[in-house]
């Protein structure tokens, strides 16, 4: 009986670093805004962002400009820099499955990006070929 308990508190604990570890795994992502008319959001690789799996997501945004803002919007999400404001802001979002979009208020015809979240939808797999049968003769 010992022994199983032994067991089941090692599987337990194993479980909860793995919750740790993925807890701390949070997406982390820097954006930009100015000094020209330039908005960004980047992946740790610096990469633009398209696509991103729901979650926690640390936003680190630069914003270079008293002209421009960043401002991020999507489902359960609306955060911004101020229009007068120069410097480096952290915010720290929850990101559900849905369109965001991150733009500078002032001009956002022309300074304006979005990403996706959620798993990547996959094609349709190709339909089945179908053969026309043959009309069969009969010979009497």
């Amino acid at each position: 009986m010992r022994r199983t308990h032994v067991i089941a508190t090692v599987v337990l604990g194993s479980l909860a670093l793995v919750a740790v570890a993925a807890a701390a795994a949070d997406t982390k992502l820097s954006g930009t805004v100015g000094p020209g008319f330039t908005i960004t959001l980047r992946d740790a690789q610096g990469e633009p962002v398209t696509r991103l799996l729901a979650g926690q997501t640390e936003i680190t945004v630069d914003d270079r400009s008293d002209e421009h803002n960043f401002h991020l919007r999507g489902p359960g999400v609306d955060i911004a820099t101020g229009l007068d404001e120069i410097g480096v802001r952290t915010f720290t979002v929850t990101l559900s499955d849905g369109a965001h979009t991150f733009v500078c208020d002032p001009h956002a015809a022309d300074m304006r990006g979005s990403f996706d979240v959620g798993e990547a939808q996959s094609d349709p797999p190709p339909p089945i070929p179908t053969t026309t049968p043959r009309p069969t003769v009969r010979i009497v």
